[in-house]
């Protein structure tokens, strides 16, 4: 699709200014498009609070984002597993204590292509529970953080999306009977993104316009995430895809996300990330998304499911 409402070289970076006096929360910043997020927003005088489960490899990044931008950089951590709905509420507990305001919440962590079938602690199938599930839970406990701060809620999908059976399998939703790795990654980067379109109505209902809610894509970015879940095969061709120019850098993959947390009067309703071949790469702007990612039925019984899901119900 066209991008251009940006220029002939889509968003970049370039279009964000001061950010001083903001506060932008990340989770699964240690490297990918997480780190390369947290390193920009500082870079621009943004204070930035990181969500991440493992305290050592948190401190190691701060160490060397203020070795790069100095140490008097205003980034802290918070140790969070998206694959425990105590870890997401213990971490939230902290947020809301500790931060007093939210300008934007940028879901960015997730797990992809489990070769086997794998349960979080509170019996989810892994990935559901921790790209779906878990991000669920955090947002709606920060949500009226972010209200009061008029902020943003941010989801980094995937074109994942599209590669499975275009719907919620509500019949065995931790694919029992017929798990694979692909099927079921597509199934939660799916809920992710339907999500964020039924947030958006239900915000709409209400009569709330303060909060903004975006989904975006990274593409094909050269991050660790297959090579930390993927399947031996998976990694063995990702590792020969990242030598192509099928795959861009870890910090163009993470323009999107940047762009669905700054950028003023940004459509909602639309679908963000690299606009070329596949959407792999190319000048970030609008997608196309298919019409099964915003199907009102599923959406609507996916939130219901969520809620009940993680006994949670969030205050709209």
């Amino acid at each position: 699709m066209s991008t251009t409402q940006f220029g002939k070289q889509g968003w970049t970076p370039a279009r964000i200014k001061s950010l001083k006096g903001k506060t932008f929360l990340i989770t699964g910043t240690t490297s990918g498009t997480g780190f390369e997020a947290a390193r920009i927003l500082l870079s621009k005088g943004a204070k930035v609070v990181m969500l991440n489960r493992n305290p050592k490899k948190a401190a190691d990044t701060i160490a060397t984002l203020q070795e790069e931008l100095g140490s008097a950089i205003p980034v802290t951590n918070i140790e969070m597993d998206l694959a425990s709905l105590a870890s997401v509420k213990k971490a939230a507990d902290e947020v809301l204590r500790t931060v007093p305001q939210i300008d934007a919440l940028l879901c960015n962590a997730a797990i992809a292509q489990v070769p086997k079938q794998t349960f979080t602690v509170d019996g989810f199938e892994s990935q559901l529970g921790v790209n779906h599930y878990g991000n669920f839970l955090l947002q709606a406990l920060l949500y009226p953080r972010i209200e009061e701060s008029k902020g943003r809620i941010v989801t980094v999908g995937s074109m994942g999306y599209n590669l499975g059976i275009k719907t919620i399998q509500f019949n065995d939703v931790n694919w029992n009977k017929n798990y694979s790795p692909n099927g079921v990654y597509s199934q939660s980067k799916l809920a992710q993104i339907m999500t964020v379109y039924e947030l958006q109505d239900r915000l709409k209902k209400a009569g709330k316009t303060s909060v903004k809610a975006y989904a975006c894509h990274p593409g094909a970015s050269s991050t660790s995430l297959i090579k930390t879940n993927g399947s031996l095969l998976t990694r063995f061709i990702w590792q020969i895809m990242k030598l192509t120019p099928m795959v861009q850098s870890a910090e163009k993959g993470a323009y999107p996300e940047l762009m669905c947390a700054t950028e003023p009067d940004l459509d909602q309703e639309a679908f963000y990330g690299p606009t070329g071949r596949n959407y792999w790469v190319g000048p970030v702007g609008e997608c196309k998304l298919e019409p099964h990612a915003k199907d009102k039925m599923v959406m609507t019984k996916l939130w219901e499911l969520s809620e009940k899901e993680t006994s949670v119900t969030w205050n709209l």
